[in-house]
């Protein structure tokens, strides 16, 4: 496998990053980049801690980092989850409101202990609202992994504040085995953009047919967590297979919530490097978060009325036999 760490790789622009992955000779992992300058999105650093997590760290080579912004990459943590020495001595400055390094997370205990200390970490103790909105979008992130990806390794995940524009970066990654396999034990999937899609629409999960889900599992976080996005007018990227779908930012105030992912403002494309797993970035504007209760009271009215409509398309198509 091959992965470059560009000039610059945000949600906007994540496209032509993920488009020169290459997984070809899984065996191995070859880690190359930019030589001025690297400035990247937290899931970047999440997918490249995945790619290590399932190689042979023998088999993992790493060109020396030029760039002046190296040290991030040391102060994150990536060298460490890659087990390569990266030549870089740094004097570690304490985290606390500026970002959550590379974690691993494989189990609801170490979920737990990970969100009490990245609220303090970007300073949302004294700030309950946006502490909420953060924590439910990781508690959702991470729980869907464990739950569904079957993955050895857990999720990865990294986070990041940037003071300028107010905003929170959330990426996190899995080597499990990726949307379209959990779908497609209850619903019919062709491609992973087909799959992708029904992940995002209210009340529909792999583990039953059934609108709604069940009491376990209610198909409702991926909306829930595009929702806040949108609300939020901010990006919001899945990953998954060959297909990608982005929450576009829109432009006016308009902030309609949709049931189909595919009526909101977004891009999408289904023919890229085969990512074994999910990888799933988001962006959060913290001066534009509505207060949580309500932003989630309005998401359920939406997620009650999508499963509703359904119930009756399906109720008129059933057969009638006189």
């Amino acid at each position: 496998m091959k992965i470059n760490l560009p000039n610059s790789a945000f949600l906007g622009n994540i496209d032509a990053f993920f488009r020169k992955f290459d997984p070809a000779d899984s065996g191995s992992l070859e880690i190359t980049a930019h030589p001025s300058w690297i400035s990247v999105h937290p899931v970047v650093l999440a997918m490249i801690a995945v790619l290590g997590s399932i190689t042979d760290p023998n088999n993992v080579t790493c060109e020396p980092f030029e760039a002046a912004s190296r040290h991030y990459f040391e102060r994150m943590g990536l060298f460490k989850f890659l087990c390569v020495e990266s030549g870089i001595n740094i004097t570690e400055h304490e985290a606390a409101g500026r970002f959550v390094p590379l974690t691993q997370i494989r189990n609801s205990d170490e979920l737990e202990r990970f969100l009490e200390d990245m609220i303090p970490l970007l300073h949302l103790e004294n700030d309950p609202e946006h502490a909420k909105t953060i924590r439910y979008i990781v508690s959702e992130l991470v729980r869907n992994v464990l739950e569904h990806a079957r993955s050895t390794h857990g999720a990865f995940l990294a986070a990041q504040f940037y003071k300028k524009s107010n905003t929170i970066r959330i990426g996190i990654a899995d080597s499990g085995v990726g949307i379209r396999h959990t779908i497609l034990k209850a619903h019919s999937a062709p491609t992973d953009l087909d799959a992708i899609k029904l992940a995002l629409t209210p009340g529909i999960t792999g583990t039953t047919s059934k609108e709604g889900g069940t009491e376990q599992n209610a198909g409702a976080g991926l909306f829930f967590i595009k929702s806040i996005a949108t609300r939020n007018r901010n990006f919001f990227v899945v990953y998954s297979g060959n297909a990608m779908y982005k929450l576009l930012k829109r432009k006016s105030n308009e902030t309609k919530l949709f049931a189909d992912p595919f009526h909101d403002l977004h891009s999408k494309v289904g023919d890229l490097p085969y990512w074994q797993g999910t990888v799933v970035g988001i962006d959060i504007t913290l001066n534009a978060t509505e207060e949580f209760t309500l932003l989630l009271d309005m998401i359920r009215a939406i997620y009650g009325e999508a499963i509703r409509e359904r119930r009756r398309l399906r109720t008129n198509q059933a057969p009638k036999f006189v």
